[in-house]
């Protein structure tokens, strides 16, 4: 009888358990990692640290910040890669069967732009990529110990910096999210065979709010015409015509070429690329 007990209760815990953290609660976010990134905005031109390719950087060289008072761009959504980086009020619970409370989905509620995800938790396969595509994409997660992992596919596509660097519609987005305490640790992973030559990874840490029903959920948004001008008329800069791009390097005094980002700039390996290319003279003039 032991014996069978012992095997019964290996059984069990070998198991993977339907939820290990319960990560519910209203949560804000922390701006010590990437916050010029993140709050301010990136300036024209800077793509440092970007695994992006060529296509990436010719599209972001032709951006025109006025692009977004057209009416099609005044609303538009962040999505999900990207809209955990900026300001927010993050709320999260869980959505249970009512008899057996087995999980069903986690849901996610983002002040911003007042985004509703839903997480799947019932193991419910991802849909045909010609499936429609949202701004917060289609999410499956599941627990690994007591880290939440989501895989989301069906992603719109928009941006990885609010300088213009794209996404594309083909991207797919791994997280992980780690509840220690009163905070909440998010770690996003992005694969994108159209702008990324490698995964793009980014953390980003939220505290858990202590008056969370001081917070604003309403967010409204209608387009004005902020500008008179023709309908066909899409602020862009040809190729090569852009005079911002190498304002940003001016200051920092560091060789122009450095700022079209690349793979190489994720490695510390790159400082030794930087120091020859100081050696050689290339020091700030910009493009």
């Amino acid at each position: 009888m032991r014996i069978v007990l012992f095997v019964m209760a290996a059984v069990l815990v070998s198991q993977p358990a339907s939820a290990q953290v319960d990560m519910s609660g209203t949560w804000g976010p922390l701006y010590h990692e990437d916050q010029p990134e993140r709050i301010p905005g990136p300036t024209l031109g800077d793509y440092l640290g970007l695994p992006i390719t060529e296509g990436a950087r010719r599209f972001a060289e032709s951006w025109d910040s006025a692009r977004l008072s057209l009416p099609e761009h005044q609303c538009r959504v962040h999505t999900v890669p990207y809209i955990y980086r900026g300001p927010l009020r993050l709320r999260i619970w869980e959505e249970r069967d009512p008899e057996t409370q087995r999980p069903i989905a986690i849901m996610h509620r983002i002040s911003t732009f007042a985004q509703l995800r839903t997480i799947w938790m019932d193991g419910r396969p991802h849909p045909s990529p010609y499936a429609r595509h949202s701004w917060m994409g289609f999410s499956t997660g599941r627990f690994e110990g007591d880290t939440l992992v989501v895989k989301t596919t069906h992603i719109k596509q928009n941006w990885y910096r609010r300088n213009g660097v794209p996404q594309s519609d083909q991207a797919t987005l791994t997280e992980y999210f780690a509840r220690h305490g009163d905070v909440l640790t998010r770690i996003s992973i992005v694969e994108d065979p159209v702008y990324l030559t490698e995964p793009l990874i980014k953390s980003e840490n939220f505290v858990r709010a202590v008056r969370p029903q001081e917070d604003n959920w309403v967010w409204p948004c209608e387009y004005v015409a902020e500008v008179d001008r023709s309908p066909e008329d899409v602020p862009h800069y040809l190729p090569g015509a852009n005079p911002y791009l190498g304002e940003s390097l001016k200051p920092l005094k560091v060789p122009s070429e450095v700022a079209g980002g690349g793979a190489e700039q994720m490695y510390p390996e790159y400082i030794l690329k930087l120091r020859e290319l100081l050696r050689n003279g290339q020091t700030g003039a910009g493009k």
